[in-house]
């Protein structure tokens, strides 16, 4: 756990720019919220919240004062209903806050609330953190790149995030693997898509437990989706193998299933079908990545040695492409790199 945490504190958080205001507010990302991170930060105590082995889980339920808790779990019960159906006060009527939870561990030291539903007991999360642009940036490529919808707000520094849903890598590992109803190939099939997902969109440091399993029976088979919950290193880091899960040692199970399981011609069909995915989404949102360049291109997201090295190794992997080494930031790097998917396809 010490190693963990001391990866994720390296990464500096970076301000969202008035350019990439505009755009996330064009888009409905931007909106006046009922309650600010800042606001949440002034409670009175907490307590550590522990798993059902009685071990700590690194958040802390937090308490305030009596005298505001009402007003603060009202404002969280109107953000909850904008997140989720546009702001109709006829969802609110039936909810409550059970608890407030508070994690220093990571960079965006996130608020994990607890909404529950008065008539069934259904409850559901959302999070309250600190805007960081290359976050921000990272969950806005996953929405236009990756079959999966990112659902997200923000108002000035303050970060709104639905919560994804799934088993942790760390945890299918542990528990789900070997489960003997859950078909391995299928597992690799998914690893490989994953890992070749992550590094045509840069999103560094997946680790197993910053993605999710999404498990699905379906009518013969059980199927499984692999998710980021983390895109504090989108774009962030200067070795490209930072980019594919695949060089993780956290990922190792995986890496040693589709060894066992695949052979190379079938890993080039799963890596194509992949390429070929995203290509499509490309195409489909030309207009709103075009925007996204423009909105976010000049924004570093990244110290200048990590943009020299990525744009060193990216360069060597396209054959030495002398394009990249002009890239001053990762914005631009990483459309570059989009731009030479779209060329190899045309090859």
């Amino acid at each position: 756990m010490d190693n963990k945490d001391h990866h994720v504190a390296k990464k500096i958080s970076f301000t969202v720019s008035k350019t990439f205001r505009k755009y996330l507010k064009r888009y409905g990302r931007e909106m006046t919220l009922p309650v600010s991170y800042d606001t949440l930060k002034h409670f009175n105590f907490s307590i550590p919240v522990l798993d059902s082995h009685g071990k700590n889980t690194l958040w802390e339920s937090v308490f305030y004062n009596p005298s505001v808790t009402d007003e603060i779990h009202a404002s969280l019960k109107r953000m909850y209903s904008i997140l989720k159906s546009s702001g109709h006060t006829q969802a609110e009527e039936h909810l409550y806050i059970e608890r407030i939870d508070y994690c220093l561990f990571g960079n965006s030291k996130p608020f994990r609330i607890k909404i529950v539903n008065v008539y069934n007991e259904v409850y559901d999360y959302f999070y309250i953190k600190v805007a960081d642009s290359s976050r921000i940036f990272g969950m806005e490529l996953e929405h236009l790149l990756s079959p999966n919808f990112m659902n997200f707000l923000i108002d000035g520094n303050t970060l709104v995030e639905e919560h994804i849903s799934g088993v942790p890598g760390d945890m299918f590992i542990e528990h789900y693997l070997q489960r003997p109803e859950f078909n391995p190939k299928r597992i690799a099939k998914e690893f490989v898509k994953f890992n070749e997902r992550c590094f045509i969109r840069l999103l560094g440091d997946m680790r197993s437990y910053n993605f999710i399993f999404d498990i699905t029976q379906d009518f013969d088979d059980v199927q499984f989706k692999i998710r980021s919950i983390d895109f504090d290193q989108q774009s962030y880091e200067g070795s490209k193998n930072n980019y594919l899960p695949q060089f993780f040692k956290e990922n190792l199970v995986f890496v040693e299933l589709v060894k066992k399981l695949l052979n190379i011609e079938v890993i080039r069909q799963y890596q194509q079908e992949e390429r070929s995915q995203i290509i499509l989404r490309i195409k489909s949102e030309r207009q709103r990545l075009r925007d996204l360049r423009v909105a976010a291109g000049d924004d570093p997201l990244s110290t200048e040695p990590k943009i020299k090295q990525l744009a060193t190794e990216l360069s060597a992997h396209y054959n030495n492409n002398p394009v990249f080494l002009k890239c001053t930031t990762m914005p631009q790097l990483m459309y570059l790199h989009l731009k030479e998917l779209l060329i190899s396809n045309r090859r």
